[in-house]
C-alpha cells in the first residue's frame, strides 16, 4: 500500500508522500480513509485471456517438440558404414511385415526366422576384419516359468519347440571381452491378428542395423554385445525365459536392454530402468535424442498399465539391471490389423537407432559394467535407484534417489518454515485464511471431477459408442477437459467468495476504510491466498511422494519451487503493514515457465495413452461397466487441470473474463457433443479400429463335464466398451447378442457378446476335440519325506495337435499339482498359489511341440470331494477346464470376417483365443 495525495492536497503533504511512500502502522490505523488509495482491484480480461492462450500454446508446443519432432532419416550413404540408417532398417520392417502375422507355431514365423538369420549371416560376412561376429540359431527345449508380479503373476507359463537367432559381436583379439556382455533383445513373433510393423518388426529392424554398424566398431570394445532375436514373447515372455535359463551365453550378460512397442513409431522412450543405475546414467550421457520418463516407470510398476515385457524376465529371473524402451505412438493400433508399415512415422527408427548406437558404443567400451545380480550382491537400496526425465527430448536430467530425498526434504523443511513464519506474523486471521485456501483447492477439485465424471456417466447413454473419442482423441478436450475446466473455475470461485466474506469481516474490525477501498483490498488479498493454494497442494504431493520414494515426485518439486520463487521475488513482503497489490502477470509467466517445460508434454502423452488403452479396456468382454474407461480419463484430466491451473485461475477473479470463459467452455462442450451425437465424427476409423474377436467355438464340456455332443457356434465379442449392434447389423449371419451368451474361455469370460449357430458344422472334426482322462486315484500316498499327500489324481490330457492352449485347475479343490511332458517334469510340486480361485497354465510352442501331457493333482485336505469330506455338498463348477486354440479359419469364420466392418479389427493377446477354439472340462465328481 502506498500513501498518495489527493489532487487537492497541499504541497507539504505531497512532499511528505514522496519522501515516505509507504504508510506506517500508525498512519494506517489513524489516517482518514480519504488519505488511502489502492490500485484498482481489476485486471484486463484481455490480459488474462492472452496469458491463458500463451499457457495452452506453450503446453502443446512442449508436447509437440518432446514427442512429435523426429530426427531426419538417413540413407546408407549419409550414415556411412559406421552409422545408423533408417532407410536400411525400413527394408527389414517391410520384409517382415510382408509375411503377414507370424505368431508362434506358424509357417510365417519360420520364414521370418530365416530372413533374420540370412541378415545376420550377411552382417558376419561384411564385418570389420578385427571384429568377431558369431551367429547362433538356438533351439530351446521345453520349459516352464512362473512370475511373481506383473500381468502374468500367478500363472504357470509353459513353452516348447522355440527357435531364436542370437548374435555375439566382440573384438577378435580380446577374448576376455566375451566374459562380460551387454544384451540387446527383442522379439520376432507377433500376435495372430497383426503383421507387427510396430510390435516388434521395427525393433528387430533397428537391432539388425545396429549389429551391422557395430560390426564395424567392435574392434575397440572391451565387452561383447549379444543381440537376441527371440520368439514366444507374445505368449508369455517365453523366448526371453528360455534364453536366460538354457543358452550358454546368458551367464556372461551383465546388462540387459529390451526394445518393445505398445503402438507404432514415434519416439522410443525409456520407461523402465534399473535396479542398478549404471545403464541409465550411461544412456543419459551418451544418447543423442534422449527420451524417457520415470513417471512411466512408476505407472508400469504400480500395475496401472497391465502389461509385461521381456525386461521383467531379465530382471526377475536373470537378476540383471538394464533399460526397457518402447514405442508408444498410436497405441490404439496395438495388436490389431493397423500395426502396419503405412503408419510408421518417418524418423522413428532413426531416433531409436542413433540413441542405441551411441549408448552401446560407450557401454561396450566401459570397464565398469555391473557384475550380474548387482543389487543383491552389493546390497543396494532404493537410494541407488535413478530419477530421470528428459527436457524436450534433447537433454536428460538424472539423479539418484538419495539425492532426491535430500533435495525434497530440504524443500519441504524450508516450505514449512516459511509457512510457519507467515502464520506467526499473520496470527489467527492468517490461519483461518489458510484453512479457507485449502477449502478453495478442495472445492476446485470436487467440482472439476464432478462435472467431468457426470459427462463420463452420461456419454454411454446418449452416444452410439461409450468411447466416441478413440479415433479422434482431441474430442476429449471438449467432452471432458471443458467441463473439468468449468468445474475448476466454479469451485475456485466459490472458495473466492467464502474467502472474501471472511476477509471482509476481518478488515471491518481492524481498519476504518471506505467501502470502496475495503472492497478492493479484500479482492486483492483473496487473489493472493488463492495463488498460494497452489503452493500448499504441491507441497502435500511432494511430501507424500518423498515419503513413498516415488520417482515422479520431481513433478511436484517443479510445480512448487519456481512459482514460489517467482512469488517471493516479485510479490512477497516481509512486513504485515503493506497493503496487497494485484498480482503481476510476470509472476505467472516466470513461475509457470519451468513446470510447463518439464511436465506439460508428459500430461498430454499420458492422456493419449489412456485414450488408446480404452480400445482394449474390457479384459472380460462385457464384464466392465461401459462408463468406467470414461471415468478414468475424466478424473485424470480433471485432476491434472486442477493441479496445474490453480495458479492461472487465481488471476481470473479480478478480470472480466470469468463469464466469457464459462461461455466458451460450454460452447466447446456443446459443439463436441453435437459432433458425437450427429455422427459427424465417428468413434472408430479404418486406421484406428475397434478391437473385436471372432472365434469358432466347439464346446465339448457340456454342463460341468456332462456327456453330450459338442456344440458348435461362432462367438463375436469386443474388448472395447459398447454394444455390437451396428457390427452385427452389417455382418448379419444370424448373430444374437446379449448378456446371457456367457462363454468361459478359461483365461477370460465373455460376459457380453454375440453368438450364431448357423452353418457352423464345417471346418472341424471330432478328432480335434481335446480329451481329459483320469488314469488313477490314490489315497494316503506318502512322498519321499514321509509326508501324507492325501488324495492324488493322475490325469492324462491330449491336446490333439494344438500348440497353444490354456488349462485352469480349481484351486479350492486342488492345492498343488505336477505337470509332465513324457518323463520330464516341467512343473514340480512346490506349493502354488491360485488367482481368483484357479491355477492357470498357459502353453505355447512351435509346430513340433508335444501335445500329450500328464497331470498329477494333489487335493486339498478340506476339498468338497476329498476322502475326508465325501459327504459334503458337490460344487457346481468343474475341476479342470481346458481351451485349445488353432490359428485356422473355418468356412463360417471366414465368411464373418469378410463382412467385418472396416472400423473393426481382430485383436490378439496371450490370453485371447485364436479363430478356432475347443473347450472341454473335467467335473469335480468325475
Amino acid at each position: 500500500m502506498r500513501k498518495r495525495p489527493q489532487p487537492e492536497a497541499s504541497s507539504s503533504s505531497s512532499s511528505a508522500s514522496k519522501s515516505e511512500p509507504q504508510a506506517s502502522d500508525e498512519q494506517i490505523k489513524t489516517g482518514s480513509s480519504n488519505d488511502i488509495h489502492v490500485r484498482s482491484a481489476k485486471r484486463s480480461g484481455l490480459a488474462w485471456t492472452v496469458a491463458f492462450a500463451a499457457f495452452v500454446y506453450a503446453t502443446y508446443g512442449v508436447y509437440y517438440y518432446q514427442y512429435e519432432h523426429m530426427p531426419p532419416p538417413l540413407t546408407a550413404d549419409q550414415a556411412g558404414k559406421r552409422g545408423f540408417s533408417e532407410f536400411e532398417a525400413i527394408k527389414h520392417v517391410k520384409a517382415l511385415t510382408e509375411l503377414g502375422p507370424h505368431p508362434v507355431g506358424s509357417d510365417a514365423l519360420d520364414r521370418a526366422l530365416q530372413y533374420v538369420l540370412a541378415a545376420a549371416q550377411k552382417i558376419k560376412e561384411t564385418k570389420h576384419w578385427e571384429v568377431d561376429v558369431e551367429v547362433d540359431f538356438f533351439h530351446a527345449k521345453s520349459g516352464a516359468n512362473r512370475l511373481v508380479s506383473g500381468a502374468f503373476m500367478g500363472r504357470t507359463l509353459i513353452y516348447s519347440d522355440l527357435n531364436h537367432i542370437v548374435l555375439r559381436i566382440q573384438p577378435k583379439y580380446a577374448s576376455e571381452a566375451a566374459e562380460n556382455a551387454i544384451l540387446v533383445s527383442s522379439h520376432i513373433d507377433t500376435v495372430f491378428a497383426a503383421e507387427g510393423a510396430g510390435d516388434c518388426s521395427s525393433c528387430v529392424a533397428v537391432m539388425l542395423e545396429l549389429a551391422r554398424a557395430m560390426s564395424q566398431w567392435a574392434h575397440g570394445f572391451k565387452n561383447a554385445v549379444i543381440l537376441l532375436f527371440n520368439t514366444g514373447e507374445e505368449e508369455g515372455l517365453n523366448g526371453a525365459h528360455s534364453f536366460v535359463t538354457q543358452h550358454p551365453w546368458s551367464t556372461t550378460i551383465r546388462v540387459a536392454i529390451d526394445l518393445e512397442a505398445m503402438g507404432i513409431g514415434g519416439k522410443s522412450g525409456l520407461f523402465q530402468a534399473g535396479p542398478h543405475p549404471w545403464a541409465v546414467e550411461n544412456f543419459a550421457a551418451a544418447a543423442k535424442y534422449p527420451s524417457g520418463q520415470v513417471t512411466a516407470q512408476d505407472l508400469f510398476a504400480s500395475g496401472a498399465i497391465t502389461s509385461a515385457t521381456d525386461f521383467q524376465i531379465y530382471k526377475e529371473v536373470a537378476g540383471l539391471s538394464g533399460l526397457d524402451f518402447a514405442y508408444t505412438d498410436k497405441s490404439a493400433v496395438y495388436h490389431t490389423k493397423n500395426d502396419k508399415l503405412d503408419l510408421l512415422k518417418p524418423g522413428s527408427l532413426q531416433h531409436l537407432g542413433e540413441n542405441m548406437l551411441a549408448f552401446l558404443l560407450q557401454a561396450a567400451s566401459s570397464t565398469s559394467l555391473p557384475k550380474g545380480n548387482a543389487i543383491e550382491k552389493e546390497g543396494k537400496t532404493d537410494h541407488e535407484t535413478a530419477v530421470y526425465f528428459d527436457i524436450l527430448g534433447t537433454y536428460m536430467v538424472l539423479y539418484r534417489q538419495g539425492f532426491a530425498n535430500m533435495l525434497h526434504n530440504s524443500v519441504i523443511v524450508q516450505s514449512l518454515l516459511i509457512w510457519t513464519a507467515s502464520l506467526v506474523m499473520g496470527g489467527y486471521p492468517a490461519a483461518v485464511s489458510l484453512a479457507l485456501t485449502c477449502l478453495s483447492a478442495i472445492l476446485m477439485l470436487v467440482f472439476s471431477v464432478s462435472f467431468a465424471v457426470v459427462v463420463a456417466f452420461i456419454l454411454p447413454q446418449i452416444s452410439s459408442s461409450p468411447v466416441p473419442y478413440v479415433a479422434n482423441p482431441w474430442l476429449a478436450v471438449g467432452l471432458f477437459a471443458a467441463p473439468a475446466f468449468l468445474g475448476a473455475l466454479t469451485g475456485q470461485h466459490l472458495g473466492y467468495i467464502i474467502l472474501k466474506a471472511y476477509l471482509a469481516n476481518m478488515f471491518s474490525k481492524r481498519m476504518q476504510l471506505s467501502p470502496v477501498v475495503q472492497a478492493d483490498l479484500i479482492k486483492l488479498e483473496a487473489e493472493r491466498w488463492l495463488f498460494k493454494a497452489g503452493f500448499l497442494q504441491w507441497l502435500i504431493l511432494l511430501a507424500l511422494g518423498n515419503f513413498y520414494k516415488i520417482g515422479s515426485t520431481f513433478i511436484a518439486l517443479f510445480w512448487l519451487v519456481p512459482p514460489a520463487f517467482a512469488y517471493g521475488f516479485l510479490e512477497a513482503t516481509l512486513t504485515p503493514v503493506r497493503f496487497p497489490r494485484p498480482l503481476k502477470l510476470a509472476t505467472l509467466l516466470l513461475g509457470l515457465a519451468v513446470p510447463v517445460l518439464v511436465s506439460a508434454g508428459n500430461f498430454i502423452r499420458l492422456a493419449n495413452v489412456i485414450v488408446a488403452i480404452v480400445v482394449r479396456f474390457d479384459r472380460n468382454p462385457g464384464g466392465t461397466p461401459e462408463w468406467l474407461g470414461n471415468v478414468i480419463l475424466a478424473v485424470f484430466i480433471a485432476v491434472v487441470l486442477c493441479l496445474t491451473l490453480v495458479y492461472l485461475l487465481s488471476y481470473v477473479h479480478l478480470s472480466g473474463a470469468k463469464r466469457p470463459i464459462a461461455i466458451a467452455s460450454c460452447v466447446l462442450f456443446v459443439l463436441s457433443l453435437i459432433l458425437v451425437l450427429s455422427g459427424t465424427v465417428s468413434p472408430f476409423s479404418e486406421d484406428t479400429a475397434r478391437a473385436v474377436n471372432v472365434v469358432h467355438v466347439v464346446d465339448a464340456s457340456g454342463k460341468f463335464g456332462g456327456k453330450q455332443e459338442p456344440s458348435s457356434f461362432i462367438a463375436l465379442y469386443s474388448t472395447t466398451p459398447g454394444k455390437l449392434t451396428k457390427e452385427v447389423e452389417q455382418i448379419k449371419e444370424g448373430f444374437v447378442c446379449g448378456r446371457d451368451n456367457v462363454v468361459d474361455f478359461v483365461t477370460l469370460s465373455m460376459e457380453y457378446g454375440c453368438l450364431t449357430y448357423d452353418g457352423t458344422e464345417g471346418g472341424w472334426s471330432q478328432s480335434d476335440v481335446p480329451t481329459i482322462h483320469v488314469e488313477s486315484e490314490g489315497f494316503g500316498v506318502m512322498d519321499t519325506k514321509g509326508n501324507d499327500n492325501g488324495r492324488i489324481t493322475k490325469v492324462s490330457i491330449d491336446m490333439k495337435g494344438s500348440v497353444r492352449w490354456s488349462l485352469a485347475i480349481d484351486a479350492e479343490e486342488i492345492e498343488d499339482f505336477t505337470f509332465k511332458e513324457g518323463s520330464e517334469e516341467l512343473v514340480p510340486q512346490d506349493g502354488k498359489s491360485g488367482m481368483d480361485g484357479w491355477h492357470i497354465i498357459q502353453f505355447s510352442g512351435g509346430k513340433n511341440a508335444v501335445s500329450k501331457f500328464d497331470l498329477d493333482l494333489y487335493w486339498a485336505k478340506n476339498s468338497t470331494k476329498s476322502y475326508h469330506n465325501a459327504n459334503r455338498k458337490e460344487k457346481q463348477r468343474p475341476l479342470l477346464k481346458l481351451r485349445t486354440d488353432f490359428d485356422r479359419l473355418t468356412p463360417k469364420t471366414e465368411r464373418v470376417l469378410s463382412k467385418l466392418p472396416a472400423w473393426c479389427s481382430l485383436f490378439g493377446k496371450s490370453t485371447s483365443p485364436q479363430t478356432l477354439s475347443f473347450l472341454n472340462s473335467l467335473p469335480v465328481n468325475f
